[in-house]
């Protein structure tokens, strides 16, 4: 079993940074690939952005190209998405997956954490 934690979640006005965490813990050599997903109020959960452990495969979102950046600290076990110049549109909660085989689409991702709120202000 793996384990994941998110922190990093809160209320900003549009323009501003956040930097989310995810911590993993339990058999996370087992894991392939981790992923942020977001999920608005009244919408289905998208996908955000996804990273290999090795740092060699990362992927965005079209909407989050230039703003967001996933970076992972494998000695920690934690996944980053630092978010800048965020827009009222990107408030939603935010998960982390983790896949243990390549993730192409949201039933790819085996483990999930329970979400943060990121709620951005006009």
């Amino acid at each position: 079993q793996v384990q994941l934690v998110e922190s990093g979640g809160g209320l900003l006005q549009a323009g501003g940074s956040l930097r989310l965490s995810c911590a993993a813990s339990g058999r996370t050599s087992s894991t392939y690939a981790m992923g942020w997903f977001r999920q608005a109020p009244g919408k289905e959960r998208e996908f955000v952005a996804r990273i290999t452990w090795s740092g060699t495969w990362i992927d965005y979102a079209d909407f989050v190209k230039g703003r967001f950046t996933i970076s992972r600290d494998n000695a920690k076990k934690t996944v980053y998405l630092q978010m800048n110049t965020l827009k009222p549109e990107d408030t939603a909660v935010y998960y982390c997956a983790a896949s243990v085989r390549v993730p192409v689409v949201a039933t790819d991702y085996d483990y999930w954490g329970q979400g943060t709120q990121v709620a951005v202000s006009a």
